[in-house]
């Protein structure tokens, strides 16, 4: 993946949530992590439907950062099945791409 990307994780406590903000820019997979506090997600699961209150995190990278957060979510997180879903950043802010790029590149 090439240019910067936003990446979308859940998180079911806010313990979680900021075990995996801290470390994902700890480990400079992402410059910057936004936690939204109690989403409401809906979703099939192991055969029934669940609703449950959940944390957003928006997480800013490079797209070349995405196979290592991936990875790193895959065995951070506490979910069987986490949601990491990358969405392409088409434009932003100089200042703020560069920001980017000094922290994880």
């Amino acid at each position: 993946m090439d240019g910067y990307i936003v990446v979308l994780t859940t998180a079911g406590s806010r313990e979680e949530a900021d075990k995996l903000s801290r470390g994902l820019v700890e480990e400079k997979l992402a410059y910057c992590v936004n936690t939204v506090p109690s989403v409401q997600s809906t979703y099939y699961w192991e055969g029934k439907l669940c609703v449950d209150e959940e944390l957003l995190l928006i997480i800013k990278t490079q797209g070349a950062k995405y196979t290592a957060l991936e990875s790193w979510l895959r065995k951070s997180h506490s979910y069987d099945v986490p949601e990491i879903i990358a969405l392409p950043i088409a434009q932003g802010s100089d200042d703020y791409l560069k920001c980017i790029d000094k922290w994880v590149g």
